[in-house]
């Protein structure tokens, strides 16, 4: 049987930043959208996923700290 590959944490807090930044830039595309569309149903879904990626945002930057933190102290 194949053993797992170890956990290599040691690129996380690049990844994540990286997400966050791809997240930013799709809320800021989908506020483009908004001032630029005349339907308010499309306004309205693209208010609620910028809702949701906001919500991301926060988790992403609390998984950045605690691995920041994890890599300053080694990964014990």
């Amino acid at each position: 049987m194949k053993q797992p590959k170890p956990d290599d944490r040691r690129d996380n807090v690049e990844k994540i930043q990286k997400s966050i930044n791809n997240t930013i830039e799709n809320m800021e595309i989908a506020e483009d959208m908004m001032r630029k569309t005349d339907n308010p149903q499309t306004k309205q879904q693209l208010q609620a996923k910028n809702e949701k990626r906001r919500e991301a945002l926060e988790g992403f930057r609390k998984e950045i700290r605690e691995e920041a933190k994890a890599r300053e102290e080694g990964y014990k």
